[in-house]
C-alpha cells in the first residue's frame, strides 16, 4: 500500500470514524490529533463509533472492533440473549460505541505518522448541492476550514430530527479562543510547508435536497479517498463550480461519471440553481463574522452567485 497520510476534518456524522476505518489503511486515530514539526500524533488512543445501523457488512472493521473492553450507549439490547440490536432507536438516534484503538485490527500502534499528504474536509450537506469531491485552493481551504459547513442530522444533537444547516467555526468552534483566521493560517502554512494538497468531500445528500436526494453511497466515497491516496485524481479533467469555484473531477475509478456533477443528478436542474444559490448566501452571510481578521484572499473565496 502506499504510505500518503490524509487527516480529516469534520464535525458529527459526516463519517469522519467510518471513513478512517479503512481496511487497506492504517489508523493512527479517530479523534483529538496533534500536528507538531515532526508529524502527526493521537493522543486519545480510543474510538467513539455511531452505531446506528450498525452492520458487519457495511462497516465490518468497526462492527468487528466493538468486543470486551468496548462500551456501548443508548443501544437496545436483549435481555436474554444479551444481543444487540443496532436498528432500534427507541431510546434515541444518537447510540455510539467507544472501544480501545487497538480493536481495529489494522490501527498503528504507537499512533504516530509523518506529515499529512492531504487535508480532506468532510462534510454533510443536506442540501445535496456540493459535489462528491472537489479540489481546494489554498484559500478556499481556509475559507472552508473558517466555515466549518455541515448539517445537523438526525442522531447528533437532542431534538434534531430534521437536518438543517450549520457552521462551526475550524470544525469546532466551541473550542477555539483565537480569531478563525489565525487556525486557517496555521494550517495554511503547514500545508505550505509540507505540500499537503485540500479536498472537501460530500457525504451528505445526492440528487437532491433532504426528502428528495439519497446519502452519498459509502462504497463510492471510499473509492473517492482511495483515488485522492494512490494519485489518481491529480491529472483528470475538472469543470469549475460556477457558485462555489471548486474544482471538481469529471472521473474518478469505481464511481459513475454522472455523480460527480451535482447538477447532473437532479431531475430539475433550475431547483438545483435555486439551491445552490440559497447555500451560497448561508456560507456568506456565516462569513461576515470573520471578514474583519481576514485576507482578501480568503474573503474572495467566498461562493458567488451566477
Amino acid at each position: 500500500p502506499d504510505e500518503s497520510l490524509s487527516l480529516f476534518f469534520g464535525l458529527s456524522g459526516t463519517g469522519k470514524t467510518t471513513l478512517s476505518a479503512d481496511p487497506r489503511r492504517a489508523l493512527i486515530g479517530d479523534d483529538e490529533h496533534c500536528w507538531t514539526d515532526k508529524g502527526i500524533f493521537n493522543i486519545e488512543g480510543g474510538c467513539y463509533a455511531k452505531a446506528i445501523d450498525l452492520s458487519a457488512e457495511k462497516e465490518p472493521e468497526i462492527y468487528n472492533a466493538i468486543t470486551f473492553g468496548s462500551v456501548l450507549e443508548n443501544v437496545v439490547f436483549d435481555p436474554v440473549t444479551r444481543e444487540v440490536d443496532y436498528s432500534d432507536t427507541s431510546i434515541t438516534q444518537n447510540t455510539r460505541a467507544s472501544y480501545p484503538i487497538e480493536h481495529i485490527a489494522n490501527s498503528k500502534i504507537p499512533a504516530v505518522g509523518g506529515h499529512p499528504d492531504h487535508i480532506i474536509f468532510l462534510t454533510y450537506d443536506a442540501f445535496g448541492v456540493l459535489p462528491p469531491v472537489s479540489k481546494l485552493t489554498p484559500a478556499q481551504a481556509m475559507y472552508h476550514f473558517m466555515s466549518g459547513y455541515t448539517a445537523k442530522v438526525a442522531g447528533t444533537e437532542v431534538g434534531v430530527t430534521e437536518p438543517e444547516a450549520t457552521f462551526s467555526a475550524c470544525f469546532g468552534a466551541a473550542f477555539i479562543v483565537w480569531h478563525p483566521a489565525k487556525y486557517a493560517e496555521l494550517l495554511a502554512e503547514k500545508m505550505r510547508t509540507h505540500n499537503a494538497k485540500a479536498w472537501l468531500i460530500n457525504t451528505g445528500l445526492t440528487g437532491g435536497p433532504y426528502g428528495v436526494g439519497e446519502r452519498m453511497s459509502l462504497p463510492y466515497t471510499r473509492s473517492i479517498i482511495d483515488a485522492i491516496h494512490d494519485g489518481a485524481l491529480n491529472d483528470v479533467d475538472t469543470v469549475r463550480d460556477p457558485i462555489f469555484g471548486f474544482e471538481v473531477p469529471t472521473s474518478c475509478p469505481e464511481v459513475p461519471s454522472e455523480v460527480l456533477i451535482p447538477r447532473d443528478t437532479w431531475s430539475d436542474p433550475a431547483a438545483y440553481d435555486a439551491q445552490a444559490a440559497k447555500l451560497a448566501q448561508l456560507f456568506r452571510d456565516n462569513f461576515v463574522q470573520f471578514e474583519e481578521g481576514s485576507s482578501d484572499e480568503v474573503i474572495g473565496a467566498a461562493p458567488h452567485s451566477e
